[in-house]
C-alpha cells in the first residue's frame, strides 16, 4: 500500500539545494522514513538523479551498525562523493550515530552535497534539535496521516471511514492492519513500549507511573482548558498521588516535545494578547489517544475537535484558543464581565479564521449558543461552525458560515466559502 503524501514530499521539493539541512521530525511511526527512501527517492529518479548520486543509508538496519561510528559514516559518505555534481545524502534513524550533529554539519560546506535526515528517538524527536544546528537546519514537521490522505487508500464513503479514522487514527500502518483487535494491540503496545518509553529514557525519569498518569488524564480531557495547579489538585484529590505543579509542568513539556501531544495557548481576541493561565493539550494521533485510555472513553464530539485542530496544524496554521470578554448584567443588575471562547483561532499570514467545532446543532437555540462567541468579535475576519453532519455549506445574515466536517477535511478550499 502506497500512501502519497504530496504536502510534506513537496517540502523536500521545495527545499533543495538550500544550503541547510532538511531534518524531518514528527511522531513515532508516523512515516517519515517512507516519505524519506521512498516517496522523496522515487521523485530524485524521476528527475534524472543517478543511484551514484544518492547516497541512502538506514542507520537502523543492523548491516549498517558499522556507520553508526560518526566518523566511519563521514569516511562512507565521503567515498562516495567521486565528482563535483551534486549528492543527495538520504541518512535515516541518525540519532542511532553519537555526535551526529558533527557529522552533519559537516557537509553544510559542501556545495554539492544536499543532506536529509530523518531521526525515531526521544533525542531526535525533541523540538529543541532544530536549535542545536544554529539556523542551519530546515524542519519538515510530519503528522499522521490526514483524512484525505486516508481516504486517498479508502474505498469506502467517507461518513463510514470516518468511524474508523476517529477511533484508529491516521498512524500508516494501522491502515494494514486487518482486524479490531490488531489495530487495538498495535496501538496499545505502541504507547507503551515506544511513545512513553523515549520521553523516560531521553529525561531519566523515574516517576513512569505517575507520567502515564498525567498522560491519562489529559487525554481523557481533550479540549478542556487546564493548567500544571488545576493538574495538581486534580492528582491530590482524584488520584490520590502527590504531584508539584513544577513536576507536572515539565512532564507536559516533555510529552510536547516528543509530539505526543500540542498545546494550544489561549488568545484574548478583542485584547490581542495571549494568556497564560490554562491552555488546551491535543494529540497528535487520536487513535494512540484512544489507546491510551483502553479505548473505554470515545466522546466523538471531543475527538472531532482534536482532529480539526490536527488538520489546521497540518494546513500550516498557527493554532491558537480564542477567548472574548464581554460585558453584561447578572441578576443584580451589576455590570460583570464574562467570557465566550472560539474553539480556534487559525493564522497563517494574513489570514484568520475564527473556527468553532460545534458537531450537532439541531436547534435554533443550539445555533445561537455555537455562534454567541462569534457574534462577539468585532473584526471582519471569517467566521466559521464545523459541525459533523453532512450538509452544504450555508452562510447566515450574520456573515457566520457553517459547514460540513467532510467537506472540511477533504476540501481545503471551504475555508474560503
Amino acid at each position: 500500500m502506497i500512501i502519497k503524501r504530496d504536502y510534506y514530499l513537496n517540502q523536500l521539493i521545495s527545499s533543495k539545494h538550500n544550503g541547510l539541512i532538511k531534518i524531518i521530525t514528527g511522531l513515532r511511526r508516523s512515516g517519515k522514513s517512507f516519505l524519506l527512501f521512498h516517496l522523496f527517492y522515487d521523485y530524485l529518479k524521476k528527475q534524472g538523479i543517478t543511484d551514484d548520486h544518492i547516497i541512502k543509508v538506514d542507520l537502523e538496519d543492523r548491516r549498517n551498525a558499522p556507520l553508526r561510528d560518526p566518523d566511519a559514516l563521514l569516511a562512507h559518505i565521503d567515498s562516495k562523493m567521486v565528482d563535483n555534481e551534486m549528492y543527495y545524502i538520504l541518512l535515516d534513524e541518525v540519532q542511532l550515530v553519537p555526535e551526529f550533529e558533527d557529522v552533519l554539519n559537516s557537509y553544510l560546506k559542501i556545495d554539492n552535497a544536499d543532506v536529509y535526515v530523518t531521526g525515531g528517538n526521544s533525542r531526535f524527536l525533541s523540538t529543541d534539535i532544530i536549535t542545536e544546528f544554529r539556523g542551519r537546519g530546515d524542519q519538515i514537521h510530519v503528522y499522521p496521516l490526514s483524512f484525505a490522505e486516508f481516504m486517498s487508500v479508502e474505498n469506502r464513503h467517507p461518513i463510514e471511514a470516518w468511524t474508523d479514522y476517529y477511533t484508529y487514527g491516521g498512524l500508516p500502518h494501522v491502515l494494514t492492519l486487518e482486524t479490531p483487535k490488531k489495530k487495538i494491540d498495535y496501538l496499545k503496545r505502541l504507547y507503551s513500549t515506544v511513545f512513553v518509553r523515549d520521553i523516560v529514557d531521553r529525561y531519566k525519569l523515574k516517576g513512569e507511573p505517575e507520567l502515564k498518569e498525567l498522560i491519562q488524564t489529559i487525554a481523557s480531557a481533550i479540549g478542556s482548558p487546564t493548567n500544571p495547579n488545576k493538574l495538581a489538585n486534580t492528582f491530590k484529590s482524584l488520584k490520590k498521588v502527590s504531584l508539584s505543579n513544577k513536576t507536572i509542568d515539565n512532564y507536559l513539556t516533555y510529552i510536547c516535545e516528543s509530539f505526543l501531544t500540542e498545546k494550544a495557548i489561549r488568545y484574548d481576541i478583542k485584547g490581542k494578547k495571549y494568556i497564560n493561565t490554562l491552555s488546551k493539550y491535543y494529540f497528535s494521533d487520536v487513535g494512540v489517544r484512544n489507546a491510551i485510555l483502553d479505548f473505554r472513553q470515545q466522546e466523538e464530539n471531543h475527538i472531532m475537535e482534536n482532529i480539526i485542530y490536527n488538520e489546521l496544524k497540518i494546513r500550516g496554521f498557527q493554532v491558537d484558543v480564542g477567548v472574548v470578554e464581554y460585558r453584561t448584567n447578572d441578576d443584580d443588575g451589576k455590570r460583570v464581565r464574562k467570557q465566550y471562547e472560539v474553539d480556534f483561532v487559525a493564522n497563517q499570514g494574513s489570514q484568520r479564521y475564527y473556527i468553532q467545532s460545534a458537531f450537532m446543532m439541531p436547534t435554533d437555540a443550539k445555533e445561537r449558543q455555537e455562534s454567541a462567541s462569534l457574534l462577539n468579535i468585532d473584526d471582519s475576519f471569517k467566521k466559521i461552525i464545523i459541525v459533523k453532519d453532512y450538509i452544504k455549506p450555508k452562510r447566515n445574515e450574520e456573515g457566520i458560515v457553517t459547514i460540513g466536517l467532510i467537506d472540511f477535511l477533504l476540501k481545503p478550499e471551504m475555508l474560503k466559502w
